[in-house]
């Protein structure tokens, strides 16, 4: 059976995107009369409304020329309006809950934590505990109790990776350090690598796979690569052979955009499908023998490795704070790590 790694409400606010804050753009016409910048919005944006508007604007979240407003600015001719909105939807108060927090760094602009696999981000419809932000909540409200619940999770998550997937995630802790970092995504500049074992052994050495990534159109639950680019938003993954293991390879995959399961589709669509992602029919024999030795081999490292095998190993990108280029690292989590020797010795011994 086939479960979301969020929520089905959650998955169609986000409109296939990892990050979780859009950026819309506006140009002003030359002949712009001055005019309240919350009203000018309300009348561009669909569905806004004015506490949503000023609420972002005190939140430093709209930028005219570059720069924050107050909300009774008024707008004028050859202007370039940025505004960057949450995509989640609206949540009920995140309840803290005493869960273990593998924190790499922390200042007080932002949080970097490893997370494992099989923690949900974030709460969605119908799944507010047991998530990362959860713990998030509780570990912050012991540092400073007068932090309030609802801050972190408005704020400061401007990414995510999915359940099954492990690794490392930036949380912001102040609104100027989110919408920094939302830019970074936005544009592309956030140096992320993951580690992927996928089935089959990749031809090339290295290669990119441009392929829009959309929900597929009979399950929803599902996405898909488009390569005619007809449905879905534009994805690039640039991946790397690591190391080849015959029926399996190791490979470096490189995030140009940040698309919901993009690796997991990208992957599936030149043929590899990522080791044991029952998602996308990676959670049987795709390559190998018919021996029933080679099958229990497999099937012992389904047991190992119960999920897919994918890990967010890298993530750098531009401090908020101090303006210095940061760069952290993460080791393979034991499941993968175990699975990837089992292969080499098997490699070495048939």
């Amino acid at each position: 059976m086939i479960e979301t790694d969020e929520t089905d409400d959650l998955q169609e606010q986000q409109e296939h995107n990892e990050e979780l804050y859009e950026k819309f753009v506006y140009k002003t016409d030359k002949g712009q009369e001055p005019y309240r910048i919350d009203k000018y919005l309300m009348n561009r944006i669909e569905g806004a409304t004015r506490n949503k508007i000023q609420q972002a604007i005190h939140n430093n979240m709209v930028l005219v020329d570059g720069k924050p407003v107050k909300p009774n600015f008024k707008v004028k001719g050859i202007q370039e309006i940025v505004v960057y909105t949450d995509t989640t939807p609206d949540e009920s108060d995140i309840v803290p809950e005493n869960i273990p927090l593998n924190i790499v760094f922390e200042d007080e602009d932002i949080m970097i934590i490893n997370k494992p696999a099989g923690l949900v981000v974030h709460p969605g419809s119908g799944n507010y505990s047991g998530t990362l932000l959860n713990g998030v909540a509780y570990y912050l409200q012991q540092q400073n109790a007068t932090i309030s619940e609802e801050n972190l999770p408005r704020f400061g998550l401007v990414h995510r990776i999915d359940k099954n997937t492990s690794g490392l995630l930036v949380l912001a802790k102040t609104q100027l350090a989110m919408r920094h970092l939302a830019k970074q995504f936005f544009d592309h500049t956030v140096d992320r690598k993951y580690i992927a074992l996928a089935w089959g052994d990749v031809e090339r050495d290295e290669g990119t796979v441009v392929a829009h990534v959309g929900r597929n159109l009979r399950f929803r639950k599902l996405f898909e690569a488009y390569p005619d680019g007809d449905h879905g938003k534009d994805a690039i993954t640039h991946y790397k052979v690591l190391e080849r293991f015959g029926y399996v390879t190791l490979v470096e995959c490189i995030l140009e955009t940040g698309r919901t399961h993009q690796i997991r589709v990208h992957m599936k669509h030149i043929g590899h499908p990522l080791f044991n992602d029952d998602f996308y029919g990676g959670d049987k024999i795709v390559k190998g023998t018919v021996y029933a030795k080679y099958k229990q081999f497999v099937e012992n490292c389904f047991e190992l490795c119960p999920r897919q095998a994918l890990h967010a190993k890298t993530l750098g990108f531009t401090h908020p704070g101090t303006g210095e280029k940061i760069f952290f690292e993460s080791e393979l989590p034991p499941d993968m790590g175990q699975v990837i020797e089992k292969w080499r010795k098997y490699v070495r011994t048939r």
